[in-house]
């Protein structure tokens, strides 16, 4: 858990003042905040830790020079103490400390029908929306209304159903917002977050609604995309989809991204055979099979980047998050890409031939490989170094937007 959590003082971020009372770079002349996009944030890395940000430290995101952090909240878990949820907790201790950040929220219908707008059970969602908001509104920089709708939502229900749930849900934050806040907010709301665009019937009449959505709503600045795909022209064709369906002054997120569908394709191969010879490794051991082992009893730092170099559809795409991110902020779109931290207790758990391998995306081998004793957690080849140096000066902590009309 990130460290200093309890007790830190939350900045009031739709004040437009920085904690001391000092005017911030968002206030124009007068001292009024500016109402455009353009001072939202731009071609921003930042770091994501999902739902579970149990092993993400500040020392580590201080390694990392990471300025901004995602993460995502499950709506179900609302009704309970709002502010014990681990997302929520996190972020707002990482906006204290002068950190951008980002709130995804989760609503979970895969196992139940989505609720309709005007029933019993949209109250409900509605009112665990209100709880969140009474916390979360005004301190983080961006709220993306919905994790990965598509994917979180029944088949049967991924039509004109999926998409009236999230208009109400959106109206009610953009209502909500307007009412608390009437001079301007800085927390800022996007739409999110589309998958399998890439996909063969990924591209759907709710798709298309769901940007029209997007373009036509004023207080709406964008759309989340989340292009885990096995290929760089896979990621393309996301951007490719949403850019000419948002408005000239509407930017993207990319709150998750990676090459776990190429990785994936690989874990039954046999791990590379001079890295087996060199570790005495049996010739015929799987690639899942050595991650499992690699878990079970975590490897020193060389071990485990031999073996990431010597397999050769790992590192013929060893800098896909460099070059990734060069093209998201190539667009001149780009508001905020996140990249996950570090191998999270889910990602390891069952690891057999099945299980998607995203420990392998991860700056942080933190499971996988052995800890030196400078408490330093292992970095992660060679994503660690390609994410520090894709960070801007201007990015650099305390992150300071502008205000939003409301």
């Amino acid at each position: 858990m990130l460290t200093v959590l309890a007790g830190a003082p939350l900045i009031a971020s739709c004040s437009g003042k920085e904690p001391g009372g000092a005017a911030g770079p968002q206030d124009g002349p007068g001292g009024k905040g500016r109402d455009s996009v353009a001072d939202g944030p731009a071609g921003v890395l930042g770091a994501n830790f999902n739902e579970d940000p149990s092993d993400v430290t500040f020392p580590a995101l201080e390694a990392l020079s990471a300025s901004w952090l995602r993460g995502f909240v499950p709506m179900s878990d609302v009704d309970g103490a709002v502010s014990a949820q681990p997302a929520v907790r996190t972020l707002l201790a990482a906006q204290a400390k002068g950190y951008g950040t980002v709130l995804s929220m989760k609503f979970q219908n895969v196992h139940r029908p989505i609720p309709s707008p005007g029933s019993q059970a949209m109250g409900d969602e509605l009112a665990r929306l209100e709880r969140l908001l009474d916390v979360v509104m005004g301190k983080v920089n961006i709220l993306t209304i919905g994790n990965e709708p598509f994917l979180e939502t029944r088949e049967a229900d991924r039509n004109a159903r999926l998409n009236a749930f999230y208009e109400k849900a959106a109206e009610h934050v953009i209502a909500y917002r307007r009412k608390k806040f009437p001079s301007g907010c800085t927390t800022r709301l996007y739409m999110g977050a589309l998958n399998h665009l890439d996909r063969p019937g990924g591209q759907t009449a709710a798709t298309e609604r769901w940007m029209a959505f997007v373009k036509k709503t004023r207080e709406i600045e964008g759309v989340d995309i989340h292009p885990h795909v096995d290929s760089a022209e896979g990621a393309q064709k996301y951007v490719d989809y949403v850019l000419p369906r948002l408005r000239a002054d509407q930017r993207f997120l990319v709150t998750e991204f990676s090459l776990v569908l190429l990785w994936e394709k690989h874990m039954g191969s046999t791990v590379p055979a001079p890295f087996a010879r060199r570790y005495g490794l049996p010739a015929d051991l799987k690639v899942w099979q050595l991650l499992k082992q690699a878990v079970a009893h975590p490897v020193p730092a060389q071990q485990w980047r031999d073996f990431l170099t010597m397999s050769p559809w790992y590192e013929s795409h060893q800098h896909f998050l460099r070059n990734q991110v060069d093209r998201f902020r190539s667009t001149g779109r780009l508001a905020v890409a996140t990249y996950g931290v570090a191998q999270a207790a889910a990602m390891v758990r069952d690891l057999g031939p099945e299980k998607q391998p995203w420990l392998l995306n991860s700056l942080y081998a933190n499971r996988t490989v052995q800890h030196s004793g400078s408490g330093e957690l292992p970095h992660n080849y060679p994503v660690f170094d390609d994410f520090r140096a894709l960070q801007r000066s201007v990015d650099h902590r305390p992150v300071r937007l502008g205000k939003t009309s409301t």
